[in-house]
């Protein structure tokens, strides 16, 4: 006989699942607009890879649909800036707002002048990266939901030994319970060091 497993699937972004740290006031002030609790027509977040931009655009967008968002700003062609810089001056007449992101601050953006002004017009904010300690709080809410136990010295392996980033932390995250789920033993240190053994020999 079979046994079918309910392997949780990866968590859709969500406010709730964003990993704050120190960005509470980013998320506060973006809950605010994306639920238009504000009068700000433009938001821009700007940070580096792995910080949470998508996310939280996504996140948005699930809670106001009608919200346009710009997701990678830097890698805008010339025809996708005249329509960012027109959405712009159409959300400060009263039409949809405008969520942006970025990896760097509008003024270091190398994007025509007239748009890098606009994306600094309304609030702007930098997600900042987590620290080990918050990684670490992330890694083991995620386990839960999925319903492994993570020791300390797993934690501390994965921390050390992987890209750290939330997305590729959960990647192998889901990877381990997988792999876990597949060998029928529980998610220790040796089978962590096999996993990822053959994960990426």
């Amino acid at each position: 006989m079979q046994l079918v497993l309910d392997i949780a699937p990866a968590a859709e972004p969500d406010f709730d699942n964003y990993v704050a740290g120190p960005n509470a006031e980013a998320l506060a002030s973006l809950r605010g607009f994306a639920a238009r609790e504000t009068q700000e027509a433009v938001m821009y977040l700007w940070g580096e890879p792995g910080s949470g931009r998508t996310h939280l655009l996504q996140s948005a967008g699930r809670v106001n649909p009608g919200l346009l968002t710009a997701d990678d700003v830097e890698r805008l062609d010339e025809p996708a800036q005249q329509r960012l810089f027109a959405a712009i001056n159409a959300a400060r007449q009263g039409g949809p707002p405008v969520l942006a992101a970025g990896a760097q601050p509008p003024a270091q953006l190398a994007l025509r002048e007239d748009l890098r002004t606009r994306l600094a017009w309304g609030l702007v904010y930098q997600l900042r990266p987590l620290s080990d300690a918050e990684k670490a709080l992330h890694l083991r809410a995620e386990a839960a939901r999925r319903g492994l136990r993570l020791s300390e010295e797993v934690v501390g392996y994965l921390l050390t030994r992987l890209p750290r980033d939330l997305p590729s932390l959960n990647s192998v995250l889901a990877a381990l319970d997988r792999y876990s789920l597949a060998a029928k033993r529980p998610v220790t240190l040796p089978l962590v060091r096999e996993a990822l053994e053959r994960k990426f020999r």
